[in-house]
């Protein structure tokens, strides 16, 4: 059996790395490492793809997030909304900006955002909603939205997690996760679904005044060379990675399709076993790209369970750890205890396989019989 890996990006590569070398090929051939053709061939594709009318790159997905919240011109001290259970760029930006995070506690079937939890946090002071599309799988777009326009809220998607996955409305239609706000933001990170082979981001918007603006805070506010008209940020896609991304868009779906394939056997192996809740997935799940496949483990002992695959080289990790509130960097009075029970409960309880579009059935069937192993024991 070949090694495991929590993401196997060599694998992936061998089947593609004709593709990818002549597109990098030509970013050397041209000279043009910075807002190259590659860049602007790459922001067109996406845009297709994301049936999106405009697609900024950036230098990496916390970037990007910042840089949308920049664009809507949220002042200092304006209260923003977002999940307690997510990794802490997603609030980490907010206090970047002297904005004022709210956390909120989760949904414990799907560990998004709790809609009730944002119902309550709004004040006065509210200006917007940020939730995160966590493990790949889509937030309840038509419920945050519904809130976002009876209180007059900005909606801003990390959707750093779950690109290519569908958000379902009520009426049947679907739209891609990060381009039904206000604007999204996406990063390209080696072991995203759509990962470059270094560092990127990229802000998606329907709203062309926003795009205008954000164009030009991410090339130092700078429409004209030597022109700074807003106040703007080096973060720039290189042609490099757009080069990359060029050439493993095309095969999204694909990869996404292999994810889920390998959760319905992760899953359908794990049926009956009473300490693991596993994440369902249907025949025509587009809802969940599984950026991550995460098991909740009850009434037994997760940490042992860890050590025990660790030991037999199966690589696993806990996302996340520590809920945000209870971080040093974000601690805050407001804060109470009793107000996070579901992310509180899912710290002690989560853990992620290994998952990635080169899965074989051997790895995954000695994963889940390891996982098995331990907890029939």
């Amino acid at each position: 059996m070949k090694k495991l890996q929590m993401v196997d990006l060599k694998s992936q590569y061998e089947k593609i790395k004709e593709v990818v070398n002549n597109s990098i090929q030509e970013v050397l051939d041209t000279n043009t490492y910075i807002n190259g053709p590659q860049v602007h061939q790459f922001q067109k594709n996406l845009e297709e793809y994301l049936h999106v009318k405009h697609v900024i790159p950036c230098a990496n997905g916390t970037d990007a997030l910042q840089i949308a919240m920049m664009g809507l011109d949220l002042k200092p001290g304006d209260e923003v909304i977002t999940a307690d259970f997510t990794f802490a760029a997603t609030v980490e930006v907010i206090a970047l900006l002297q904005l004022k995070p709210v956390l909120v506690d989760v949904d414990l079937v799907n560990m998004n955002i709790s809609i009730e939890g944002i119902k309550k946090a709004i004040t006065p002071k509210t200006k917007a909603i940020v939730p995160v599309h966590l493990f790949g799988r889509a937030a309840n777009m038509e419920a945050i939205m519904a809130i976002a326009k009876e209180h007059n809220l900005y909606v801003i998607e990390d959707n750093a997690q779950a690109i290519g996955a569908n958000c379902k409305f009520s009426d049947g239609s679907k739209k891609k996760a990060g381009t039904i706000g206000n604007v999204g933001s996406t990063s390209f990170f080696p072991s995203k679904n759509l990962g470059c082979y270094g560092d990127g981001g990229a802000i998606f918007t329907n709203d062309d005044a926003l795009a205008h603006k954000i164009r030009g805070i991410v090339n130092h506010g700078m429409y004209e060379r030597y022109h700074h008209d807003v106040v703007g940020v080096n973060s720039r896609l290189d042609s490099v990675q757009a080069a990359v991304l060029n050439a493993k868009l095309p095969l999204l779906d694909q990869y996404n399709a292999a994810r889920q394939n390998a959760a319905r056997k992760y899953t359908s192996a794990f049926e009956g076993q009473e300490n693991i809740i596993a994440p369902s997935i249907c025949d025509i799940c587009d809802c969940h790209v599984f950026h991550q496949y995460t098991l909740r483990i009850i009434n037994a002992d997760r940490d042992g369970l860890m050590q025990h695959l660790l030991d037999k080289g199966i690589p696993c990790a806990i996302y996340y750890p520590i809920p945000l509130h209870l971080q040093k960097a974000y601690l805050d009075v407001r804060y109470k205890e009793e107000d996070f029970p579901v992310t509180n409960q899912l710290v002690k309880e989560v853990i992620s396989l290994p998952m990635h579009t080169e899965l074989q059935d051997e790895q995954i069937n000695f994963i889940t019989d390891s996982v098995l192993e331990f907890l029939n024991q």
